[in-house]
């Protein structure tokens, strides 16, 4: 039978395709402001996320003139990351083509500054275990502490913070695997092989809290220093008040700089992270292991819930093979350790 349009039938046939119907242009035309909104709406959310990504590329150049505030910064960098999932979500929740797309800048960033690592570099075998730990002045339970370290199986023991009156528990504990030491201040170094020539380092600080000895080594003299960097504070009208920190790191960089000795070994807590440009006179002339040979960041502080890599083992002419985190002692930080080869 013959199909007869009429007006109600071409009317129907309109507003089941969404092309002819009158009025308001149809079907069509909501759609297209849905594809134009995604693209106009979140400009906040893409703004909030380029800003981000700018801090992340230019924090060596955030000044400290006011607060140490670049310093206080790159302490932290790596946890502007969180932001990134963050913003992720508004700009999904906003359904926002243009926020969506400017949150691939921060991660990008994030990933060209943090991704490598993220890699597990660690190798086997290393010619000297290595072992840095600020033992606590307050630690309630040092022999604890000192049994936990000689088990650890290091060549060489570092250790700051080390309390006049605890000196001698660490001593004992330390003694039948470490058969040569020396401790000058705070900070002392235990070693499965003979040291010589130890003396403190002016730091700058009044007492002494570092120190440099020659290792004989398995393969060759090292020549080892011990350091506490002396301590930050985030203080409302200060700031970051790492002034006394830099001055330390700068005493400590030219002492290291006119070391003789070619291979060397920093062991310490350096109350900064290798992103702290700061920290510059040392970190421009030794190499992290961490950042070399470990797995992840390697936080140390503080031990129940490490936000930092303050702890460094730091060396030249020497070859990371793994760098890695002891389990939690009696300390607020974390012990750190490395192997390295000659």
């Amino acid at each position: 039978m013959a199909r007869v349009d009429t007006p109600a039938t071409r009317s129907d046939e309109g507003d089941e395709d969404g092309a002819h119907t009158a009025g308001d242009g149809g079907g069509d035309k909501p759609r297209w402001r849905d594809r134009v909104g995604r693209w106009r709406r979140g400009w906040v959310v893409a703004g909030l996320a380029l800003a981000l990504a700018l801090i992340m590329m230019l924090h060596s150049r955030i000044p400290n003139q006011i607060g140490n505030l670049g310093s206080l910064l790159q302490t932290f960098l790596p946890w502007l990351g969180f932001a990134i999932p963050l913003l992720a979500g508004c700009a999904a929740l906003r359904r926002s083509a243009t926020a969506v797309i400017a949150v691939l800048v921060p991660s990008l960033v994030w990933l060209n500054l943090f991704g490598g690592l993220l890699v597990d570099k660690t190798g086997g075998g290393g010619a000297l275990m290595v072992v840095s730990h600020n033992v606590d002045a307050d630690n309630t339970d040092p022999a604890a502490t000192a049994a936990e370290l000689a088990a650890s199986g290091a060549d060489l023991i570092a250790l700051q913070e080390l309390p006049q009156n605890e000196r001698e528990t660490y001593e004992e504990g330390l003694a039948e695997t470490y058969p040569h030491h020396s401790v000058e201040g705070t900070v002392g170094l235990w070693s499965r092989y003979p040291l010589s020539d130890t003396a403190p380092v002016d730091i700058g600080m009044g007492w002494t809290r570092a120190m440099r000895t020659t290792v004989a080594g398995p393969q060759g003299e090292i020549a080892a220093y011990v350091a506490h960097l002396p301590s930050v504070r985030v203080q409302f009208r200060a700031g970051f008040t790492a002034g006394q920190r830099d001055g330390a790191a700068d005493l400590l960089g030219q002492a290291i700089a006119d070391e003789p000795v070619a291979r060397a070994i920093l062991l310490g807590d350096l109350n900064g992270t290798m992103n702290d440009g700061a920290l510059a006179p040392l970190t421009s002339q030794l190499r992290s292991t961490q950042g070399a040979a470990g797995a992840g960041f390697g936080f140390s502080w503080p031990a129940g819930f490490p936000m930092a890599r303050i702890d460094q083992i730091l060396i030249r002419d020497l070859e990371p093979v793994s760098s890695w985190t002891l389990p939690a002692t009696g300390s607020d930080h974390l012990p750190v350790a490395a192997r390295v080869d000659f």
